[in-house]
């Protein structure tokens, strides 16, 4: 009997975790860049003297959704979206590096390239300056180009390149600020493949049917275990009462 309480508690409770999960991606179907979080259930033996036939149900975050979502036009020059597979690299507070594909990108008051977080965006050399007035656009290769407006725009600088990488997507993991790291700690490496294209900006890619189908099956399988919990706990109260019988 207990091995049935152990699998439809743990069910039930886990059931509950991915509908959390898939309710994330449902708030973030309108979020640029957002990339879906996959789930699933997993049985796990439990260790301990006398539970060597116990077993766990247990949810687990399998990874992300890498398919990418729909371009949108903003028209936006400091707008950019990635085309095919690749991320834009960005500095954490700390120094580190993480990765986004959110391109909707700004200048903070002291000229740096921002994105919304205001997190600043990585450069080959290092985070992104922009002097004061001038006109900026974004290459495809990711090269920053300005042109100055209170002068006659005769030259164009080139102030540098945005650092945009493309490691193998297993290598990479989905933190709780929806930015992406490498599993080593290690920052990737530039790739020159990877192109943008400015004045669009990629769209999540949370399927929306598939997402509320998603969370009826999940509330499903959670009212499922507690059924089963209600038996266990019917089918022990008359095996207590034909025990109490025979004594």
């Amino acid at each position: 009997m207990d091995k049935l309480i152990y699998i439809a508690m743990s069910g039930a409770k886990h059931a509950l975790n991915q509908q959390a999960a898939t309710a994330h991606n449902l708030a973030n179907v309108s979020t640029t860049g957002f990339r879906a979080e996959l789930n699933a259930f997993r049985a796990l033996p439990v260790q301990g003297e006398g539970l060597p036939t116990r077993v766990f149900v247990t949810d687990s975050t399998v990874g992300a959704d890498f398919t990418p979502g729909v371009l949108q036009e903003t028209g936006r020059d400091l707008d950019v979206a990635i085309e095919g597979q690749g991320w834009i690299a960005v500095q954490m507070p700390d120094g580190t590096e993480a990765y986004t594909r959110n391109g909707s990108l700004q200048m903070n008051a002291n000229g740096q390239l921002q994105t919304r977080n205001g997190l600043n965006v990585m450069g080959d050399a290092g985070p992104l300056a922009i002097p004061p007035d001038v006109i900026v656009s974004v290459g495809r290769d990711g090269t920053l180009s300005t042109v100055p407006t209170n002068t006659i725009p005769n030259a164009v600088a080139i102030l540098g390149r945005i650092k945009l990488v493309n490691p193998p997507e297993q290598n990479l993991a989905k933190y709780g600020d929806g930015l992406f790291r490498l599993k080593d700690g290690n920052p990737a490496p530039a790739d020159a493949n990877v192109k943008l294209t400015s004045g669009f900006l990629e769209g999540s890619n949370v399927n929306v049917v598939e997402a509320l189908v998603g969370m009826i099956d999940q509330a499903r399988a959670f009212e499922m275990n507690m059924r089963l919990l209600r038996t266990a706990d019917t089918d022990a109260q008359q095996a207590s009462r034909i025990m109490n019988l025979n004594a």
